[in-house]
C-alpha cells in the first residue's frame, strides 16, 4: 500500500509544519524544509529530483516519504483570441477543464472545484455532464500549479472559481486551496485577484465572509424572480432567491451579479428593471454574460444589440454593468463542453456533500 503523503494538499504552513518534523526526525537541517517548501507552489518542481538545490539522498528520502501529484494534461486547445483551454485527467481517470484567459497584462485561469456538476442549471454544459465527486485540495490549486509547469509557463494573475462545479459545496476543499493560491509561500495571488463565484450556496457565502482576505465574491443570479430562476436553477428552491440577495447584503465585500443571457427568456425590459433592483438593494455590480454556442442546450443567445440595450436599461437605473466578451467560441470553451465532447454525459447524480459547509465562527 502506498502511504506516502500528498504536501500538495497541505496549506504552505502546514507543509512547512510537517517537513520541519520529518527533518528533524531524520536529523537533517530544518532549513531544508523551506527549499522544499517553496519547490510546492512558489517554484513548483515536477518531482522531488527534480529539486537541485537539495542533496540527492534527501531528494530520495523525500520520494519514499511524500508525493507531489501531477495533473495530467490529455487536451488542450488554443483560441484564435488567445484563450486557451484544458482538459486535465486526474489520478482515478475523471477529468476536469482549465480556461487560461489573457486580457492585456493579465491571465485570468476560470478553475474547476468538482468533477462535473450537481446543479443542472438548464443551460450550462457542465450540468449535463453529471456529478462524479468534489476535487481535493491539490486538485484545485493545482490547476494553477500546472500553468507554472508548463514550458513556457502561462503567468496567471487572477484566478476565478467559473469552471466545472460549486465551490460552495466543496467548501472543505476550496478553504485551504484558497490559502494556497494566496498565500506568498504558495501561489502568492492577490485576494482581490480571486473571485469565488456561487448560484448561492448560503452557509458557504457565510464562511467565505468570514475570512479575512478579500476574495471577491460572485453570485449566478440568471433570473430576477423566483419563478424563472425555479425554472433555469433547480438550486432556487433551496436558496430562494430573497435569501441570495440577504446574503449579498450582509457579504462585506463587493459582490458581482452575473447574469447570463438568454434569448426571449431573461432578457426583457422588465427583467433588467427587476434585476437593477435586486442589485440596488446589495450594491452589486452586474456582469452580463453571452451565452456561449456550446453550452446553449436548446436555448438561444441573446443577440448583441438587444445585450446592449440591457445594459443601457440597468445604467438608467444607477446600477454598474459591463458585459463579458465570448472567449474561445471556437474550441469548446463553454464550461463542460470539452470533457463532454471527450468523455460523454454521466447521469446527473446529488453531491455527497451539498450542505457540508463548515462555517467558522
Amino acid at each position: 500500500m502506498n502511504d506516502r503523503e500528498n504536501l500538495l494538499d497541505l496549506t504552505p504552513a502546514q507543509a512547512l509544519e510537517r517537513l520541519t518534523a520529518f527533518m528533524r526526525d531524520e536529523g537533517l537541517p530544518v532549513y531544508r524544509a523551506r527549499q522544499v517548501v517553496r519547490h510546492l507552489w512558489v517554484a513548483p518542481a515536477r518531482e522531488f529530483a527534480g529539486m537541485t538545490d537539495l542533496p540527492v539522498a534527501l531528494r530520495e528520502r523525500l520520494e519514499a516519504r511524500f508525493t507531489l501529484p501531477r495533473l495530467t494534461v490529455v487536451a488542450r486547445e488554443k483560441s484564435a483570441d488567445g484563450t486557451e483551454k484544458f482538459l486535465f485527467r486526474l489520478a482515478d481517470g475523471e477529468a476536469i477543464e482549465t480556461v487560461a484567459i489573457p486580457e492585456g497584462n493579465r491571465v485570468t485561469l476560470c478553475i474547476s472545484s468538482q468533477a462535473g456538476c450537481a446543479l443542472q442549471c438548464a443551460f450550462c454544459a457542465t450540468g449535463a455532464m453529471g456529478f462524479s465527486r468534489n476535487l481535493a485540495v491539490h486538485e484545485i490549486a493545482g490547476q494553477v500549479r500546472e500553468m507554472r509547469l508548463l514550458d513556457p509557463p502561462i503567468p496567471v494573475t487572477n484566478v476565478v472559481f467559473m469552471g466545472m462545479g460549486e465551490p460552495l459545496m466543496n467548501w472543505k476543499a476550496v478553504d485551504p486551496a484558497l490559502t494556497i493560491l494566496n498565500d506568498p509561500n504558495g501561489l502568492g495571488i492577490g485576494a482581490r485577484h480571486i473571485t469565488v463565484s456561487t448560484v448561492g450556496v448560503l452557509p458557504g457565502i457565510v464562511a467565505l465572509g468570514k475570512r479575512p482576505e478579500q476574495f471577491r465574491l460572485a453570485i449566478s443570479i440568471h433570473a430576477p424572480s423566483d419563478s424563472l430562476r425555479q425554472e433555469l436553477m433547480p438550486i432556487n428552491t433551496k436558496y430562494p432567491l430573497a435569501q441570495v440577495i440577504e446574503a449579498a447584503k450582509v457579504f462585506d465585500r463587493r459582490v458581482t451579479f452575473e447574469y447570463v443571457m438568454l434569448g426571449g427568456v431573461n432578457d426583457g425590459e422588465e427583467h433588467a428593471l427587476n434585476l437593477a433592483a435586486l442589485a440596488r438593494e446589495c450594491r452589486a455590480f452586474v456582469n452580463l454574460i453571452p451565452l456561449h454556442p456550446g453550452g446553449a442546450r436548446g436555448f438561444t443567445p441573446t443577440p448583441g444589440h438587444r445585450i446592449a440595450a440591457f445594459a443601457r436599461e440597468l445604467r438608467a437605473q444607477n446600477v454598474e454593468v459591463a458585459v463579458r466578451k465570448s472567449r474561445g467560441v471556437d474550441i469548446a470553451a463553454a464550461c463542460g463542453q470539452l470533457r463532454v465532447e471527450r468523455l460523454g454525459r454521466r447521469t446527473p447524480r446529488a453531491t455527497q456533500q451539498h450542505g457540508d459547509v463548515d462555517v467558522k465562527r
